[in-house]
């Protein structure tokens, strides 16, 4: 335990563990208290580094009640590591209340640069790069027919992330709101033994999901509306 406690986010791998950093294994080793989204999953990271260390539950449905006894402990010199199911705490995983709570009391928030599904989907897409938007998961209900057609006027490439089960709703919504000419790619369990890169027009690769219904963790990429140019 230090003097002064802080909070660090630490990305854990999206697929193949190899993709850990030599600093992120420093610092569970070295942390005080480690917070996981399901400890279940992170227990087998922390085997398979093998680092021995007590885990704590933090998760969408108890971080607004846990979130006062965390910075209490920080602020006793605690060094508190946050750690999600896969990739970066607090990008579309629980992380961003806890991170506002502290900066709020003054406490040192870090956070390690590190494994994200978002950008190497957006890499290997062939897609413009220079300018995207990341949306995270599209709403549900409520809202959800509202943001498409926002996006549809989109010109910056888009990122979202989708469950397997809602992909192929997902895209013919996406179809009909965007047009089937809409360069997208889709990319499945990404750094893992059976990733899968499939690039096309939304009809062509809404088309292929439906035919082979998909598993495992997606990302979403579509290209951006093309400007009208006046002549």
């Amino acid at each position: 335990m230090s003097d002064t406690g802080k909070l660090i986010l630490v990305p854990t791998p999206v697929g193949n563990l190899g993709d850990i950093t030599l600093r992120a294994i420093e610092v569970l080793k070295n942390a005080d208290i480690i917070l996981a989204e399901d400890t279940r999953v992170s227990a087998k990271l922390l085997k398979h580094l093998v680092i021995e260390k007590k885990l704590i539950a933090h998760h969408q449905f108890n971080e607004h009640q846990q979130i006062n006894q965390i910075t209490a402990k920080i602020r006793e010199g605690n060094t508190v590591a946050l750690i999600s199911d896969a990739g970066t705490p607090a990008i579309s995983d629980p992380g961003f209340l806890l991170v506002r709570a502290c900066i709020g009391q003054n406490i040192d928030v870090e956070c390690l640069p590190g494994p994200t599904a978002l950008i190497p989907a957006l890499a290997v897409s062939g897609l413009a790069s220079d300018r995207f938007v990341f949306e995270g998961f599209l709403p549900r209900k409520k809202g959800r027919k509202k943001r498409m057609s926002e996006l549809s006027e989109e010109s910056r490439t888009m990122i979202f992330y989708e469950s397997p089960f809602r992909l192929v709703k997902t895209l013919s919504e996406l179809h009909e709101f965007l047009g089937g000419d809409r360069l997208i790619c889709v990319c499945r369990e990404i750094s893992k033994i059976f990733e899968e890169i499939k690039r096309g027009s939304l009809s062509e690769v809404a088309e292929y999901y439906i035919q082979n219904p998909p598993k495992g963790e997606i990302v979403v990429v579509i290209e951006g509306k093309k400007k009208k140019h006046n002549h």
